[in-house]
């Protein structure tokens, strides 16, 4: 594979006006083709073959618009204290702001609330609301036909009444992206500190946003073909900015290291693809692996955002492969520090050392250094097994949260905004329950009949407040009803009434089919299919990581070492994400404004990326490791050597991840917010406590047992991740040809 990918640095080096020209022309015309052929996203989560949302698809089809398929806005309104909705003149107010309401561009109807027929005020009469009814989706209600709903509402306000908003029609707007912006800039930082230059850090930069970009607009392309989740391209350039980050610096750092080495950018750029690469490629496998293996648990909208953030990674592993050589093949060496190319221009062959040598890529005159990361992988190698005690120990207590984790999928609204100041109200009007009813479905013949008998049985279930009358269909073999509990909808009394309601229906009736479904109902459902999966999906990723790793590193206890560190991570990041997302700990310092269960798909999207995040450093980590030992040290010298060769690039790595995630943190949605905080912690776990601290100190005390690989498994092929055929490959000659065709190594 080195050689491979020597060939491939090789060509897109020598032809880098024609790759960069290429890559240009995938973004434009895929620029093209998602303002052409994109199409709309959803904001829900559903499971395909689960009763909820099997009883979502038969009441579109038997009740239509009427069951609210359309776009909707629950307006509700509350009288100023001490007075009621009914009296004159706050009636007059509902009854003008009902009529605006019924004559908004779009809609189709609008409810009174002192509509004697059908109130829907609660029994003080100081609270009510209108349902407001759209003709179209809510992703095609315009914003402004939003300010018209505002509009409305502000002239009610004037007149003394409280009025506020919720529901599908009047989505919170998108945030402003500034945290991700000041995640990029933190990035760019972190690259300029790291390389010293601020040309090649936005080089870096800008390679990924390439790769990004490329990645998005397919993914909005797809959206044009197939429904996908908003969180599919959200996700996407989460991980695709990160990763595409860190794989271009991990093969810029290289092409540094080899041109003060050999001082021809040529050989130095394919070797840097050939050695740098060959880790990337694995990385990248892995990340994809985990990613992709999402798909492997049958629920769709997973499927969807896993393949698209593999799809992303992909793009990243080939413009790291072939860009980012292509603009390095234009720096030259401009890429390194002023100083040094003054040593470069002073030098007779254009070399510091004033010949290309084959010296070790791997700077073994350092092993004496007093440096800090010299005293670092010391100090833990020393104290190897206090240092393994205190680790593991530190991350369990952090992890103990995750014992109480609870998950759903319904998502209360940002303290400060109208939907949340509506579900407020009606909460204090009609009780918590209101905002969470279940919707009950049954079908067959006397549907509505069955629906009629059963609901005393209904009524005496505990939890339940208000049982509605059945309403038939057109033909009447279905019919529906609405159960408001006592609870709220994230409670586990309402997720309680969900099972008992089902185990009711089940052993009462006979001659329909029976549904549950609503907000609580759909989360339950979804919750329980996430959390059979998860045992699944975690056995397949890791079962296939561990195979990739006993392949690249040809050991069996340095693939066990890296699959265990990241269980530690998972479990600390996990007890992380509830102490702060469900205990309140600390909310305030990211903007956190409500707590409660975290989102259901958080748990299993965190672990399908902190794993291929965590895979990537151990890759990059050990992989210098192993390449040392196999020049001839021993293990604990590989361990220091290896160490001191790659722990700055994954600091680095690692603090450019840890700010792209915790961008997405300030003001994103729920599902994000909650998914950025977990990946941001993970990355800080994984590279600072795991990889710098506990897999050194468990390979030093492993010893030569590390490198240990059966005789019966001998016969497994090298990878060759570390590009040791190349990096022994003596280097081109500086001349004006071989510098635009580098010396292959032999063999290839």
């Amino acid at each position: 594979m080195a050689r491979l990918l020597y060939r491939l640095g090789a060509g897109a080096h020598r032809r880098r006006r024609l790759v960069l020209a290429l890559w240009l022309v995938v973004l434009a015309l895929g620029g093209i083709g998602a303002v052409t052929l994109s199409g709309p996203t959803s904001d829900t989560f559903t499971i395909s073959g689960q009763e909820s949302s099997d009883a979502l698809a038969v009441i579109e089809r038997d009740f239509g618009s009427a069951a609210g398929s359309g776009a909707s806005a629950q307006v509700v309104v509350q009288a100023p204290d001490g007075q009621t909705l009914t009296t004159g003149e706050n009636a007059a107010t509902v009854t003008t702001l009902v009529d605006s309401l019924g004559g908004l561009t779009g809609v189709t109807s609008a409810t009174n609330p002192l509509d004697a027929a059908n109130p829907t005020v609660n029994a003080d009469q100081t609270t009510g609301y209108s349902t407001v009814t759209y003709s179209t989706a809510p992703e095609d209600v315009t914003p402004e036909q939003k300010d018209q709903l505002l509009d409305a509402v502000d002239t009610a306000r004037d007149a003394g009444l409280t009025v506020e908003i919720d529901g599908t029609a009047y989505s919170a707007e998108p945030h402003t992206p500034i945290g991700e912006v000041v995640g990029v800039v933190l990035a760019l930082v972190v690259l300029t500190f790291t390389f010293g230059s601020l040309l090649v850090a936005g080089m870096n930069l800008v390679t990924a946003l390439v790769g990004v970009g490329v990645g998005v607009v397919g993914i909005t392309i797809a959206s044009g073909f197939t429904d996908l989740s908003s969180t599919t391209s959200v996700l996407a350039i989460m991980l695709g900015l990160a990763v595409g980050i860190d794989y271009a610096l991990f093969i810029i750092t290289r092409f540094r290291q080899e041109l003060r080495r050999t001082g021809d950018v040529a050989t130095s750029v394919a070797t840097a693809v050939g050695t740098a690469g060959s880790a990337v490629v694995v990385a990248g496998l892995t990340v994809v692996i985990a990613l992709a293996g999402l798909s492997v648990v049958g629920i769709s909208f997973l499927t969807e955002m896993g393949l698209g953030a593999a799809f992303t990674i992909v793009v990243a592993v080939l413009v790291s492969l072939t860009l980012v050589p292509a603009v390095l093949g234009f720096l030259g060496r401009r890429a390194l520090p002023v100083k040094e190319r003054a040593a470069f221009d002073h030098a007779d062959s254009g070399s510091l050392t004033g010949t290309p040598t084959e010296t070790d890529p791997i700077d073994t005159s350092a092993a004496t250094s007093t440096g800090r990361l010299d005293r670092w992988v010391h100090t833990t190698t020393r104290h190897r097994v206090p240092t393994l005690v205190v680790g593991v120990a530190a991350l369990g207590v952090l992890a103990i949260p995750a014992l109480s984790m609870q998950t759903t999928l319904v998502v209360s609204p940002e303290d400060g905004t109208t939907q949340a100041a509506a579900q407020d109200l009606l909460a204090d009007g009609f009780g918590p329950g209101f905002n969470g009813p279940l919707t009950v479905l049954f079908t067959g013949a006397d549907a509505a009949a069955a629906l009629t008998e059963i609901s005393p049985a209904v009524t005496a279930l505990d939890d339940v407040v208000t049982v509605t009358a059945p309403v038939p269909d057109a033909t009447g073999d279905a019919a529906l009803m609405t159960i408001i509990p006592a609870s709220g909808p994230t409670s586990e009394a309402t997720e309680q009434l969900v099972g008992d309601v089902r185990a009711l229906f089940d052993s009462s009736t006979s001659g329909v089919e029976t549904y549950v479904t609503g907000t609580t109902a759909v989360s339950v459902d979804v919750s329980a299919g996430l959390d059979d999966a998860l045992p699944v999906y975690l056995a397949l990723v890791v079962g296939l990581a561990f195979v990739l790793l006993v392949l690249v590193f040809r050991s069996l206890l340095v693939p066990l070492v890296g699959v265990l560190g990241f269980l530690l991570t998972v479990i600390a990041a996990l007890g992380a994400t509830v102490a702060v997302f469900q205990w309140g700990w600390l909310a305030g310092l990211i903007g956190l404004s409500t707590t409660g269960p975290i989102v259901a798909i958080a748990p299993i999207l965190m672990i399908g990326i902190l794993f291929g995040l965590a895979m990537d450093y151990q890759v990059f980590l050990v992989s210098r490791m192993h390449e040392a030992h196999g020049r001839g040290s021993s293990a604990l010298e590989a361990v220091h050597l290896g160490f001191k060769g790659a722990a700055s690039v994954v600091v680095a790595a690692a603090a450019i991840m840890f700010a792209v995630f915790a961008g997405f943190i300030p003001g994103g949605e729920a599902v994000i917010k909650s998914i950025g905080f977990a990946l941001a912690i993970g990355v800080l776990i994984d590279a600072f406590v795991v990889r710098l601290v506990l897999v050194p100190a468990a390979l030093a005390l492993l010893g030569e047992r590390a490198w240990w690989l059966p005789r019966w498994l001998q016969w497994l092929p090298h990878l060759d991740v570390e590009g040791t055929s190349v990096a022994d490959t003596p280097a081109a000659a500086s001349d004006d040809h071989d510098a635009e065709h580098p010396a292959v190594p032999a063999g290839v």
